[in-house]
């Protein structure tokens, strides 16, 4: 017989009471072999993507007698090659030079990229949709196919081995206008209406309303820039020959040809130019899922 407590204490509630109370089947964890698959390739990929990043952190902290061991460990860690890094040879300028440069042409590329998109999206004038066709259609032209034409506008403005040789050419992307058009296309036009109404010009309008309402995709897009500049290599490489102003990928290349056989000396210089991109992702990374949710892609 059950006891008076047994009796007062309320029944756990089951699936079936629960499915009733909601009006709805409560949700199960099917396991199916095609979910088995997309796990066990998700884990795949992971590991893919993070062994190279954990060999190159584990190959910098080996000791120049480890260099050639076959274990991936290293036995004595040592900081002394990020020490040699940044004594020996002027990292830390190089990575100035980056920081510079990647933060100039981030700034600038927003700005122009914004209005750019914004004209193309709101304002109506003849031949509209032929511009955004030719700026869309650059996007299918490699840098190797434009470069030497380029390379000739930059002497001829004497531009050659200067911070304006690495920034003015990198500014424009059609990538940027591309997405910020489609933002902006997305965004409600009674917003713009009522700023127009109350008086407002267009220059107003663009910078009170779109770019306070832009702030997720502008994030983004400010972390895809700087990472595509902050690890161009091609371009500084063809553009300077000064020392005073390479780049962190271009000193990167330096040390493989100069220690090919001391390659700890080289993954160290490598780690420390990947430390700020991965805590850039880590903080923007919420910004770039909104930007592409906003921007429409599916």
């Amino acid at each position: 017989m059950p006891t008076t407590d047994q009796l007062l204490e309320p029944a756990a509630p089951t699936v079936a009471a629960a499915e009733r109370r909601h009006g709805r089947p409560a949700p199960r964890t099917r396991w199916s072999r095609r979910n088995a698959a997309l796990l066990a390739l998700g884990l795949v990929l992971g590991i893919g993507t993070v062994l190279p990043l954990l060999v190159m952190v584990l190959g910098s902290l080996k000791p120049k007698a480890e260099v050639t061991a076959p274990t991936l460990l290293p036995q004595q860690p040592t900081l002394e090659n990020y020490v040699y890094v940044f004594t020996e040879v002027p990292f830390a300028r190089y990575l100035l030079n980056s920081a510079f440069v990647a933060g100039v042409i981030t700034v600038l590329a927003l700005w122009f990229h914004s209005m750019a998109a914004y004209a193309l999206a709101r304002l109506r004038f003849p031949g509209r949709e032929a511009v955004f066709l030719v700026i869309f259609s650059t996007l299918l032209v490699s840098l190797p196919v434009v470069m030497v034409p380029t390379f000739a506008v930059v002497r001829t403005l004497g531009l050659v081995d200067s911070y304006g040789g690495l920034i003015i050419p990198a500014i424009f992307n059609a990538f940027g206008i591309f997405l910020l058009r489609q933002f902006y296309i997305s965004m409600p036009a009674e917003l713009e209406e009522a700023a127009l109404l109350d008086g407002a010009s267009y220059w107003r309008v663009y910078w009170h309303v779109i770019l306070p309402l832009s702030r997720p995709i502008l994030s983004a897009l400010a972390v895809f820039f700087f990472l595509a500049n902050w690890n161009a290599f091609v371009w500084p490489l063809t553009i300077t020959s000064d020392p005073d102003l390479r780049t962190v990928q271009v000193g990167i290349a330096g040390f493989q040809q100069q220690y090919a056989g001391n390659w700890n000396y080289t993954l160290a210089a490598a780690t420390v130019a990947a430390v700020p991109m991965l805590l850039m992702f880590f903080f923007f990374q919420r910004q770039i899922v909104e930007s592409i949710k906003s921007a429409s892609f599916k």
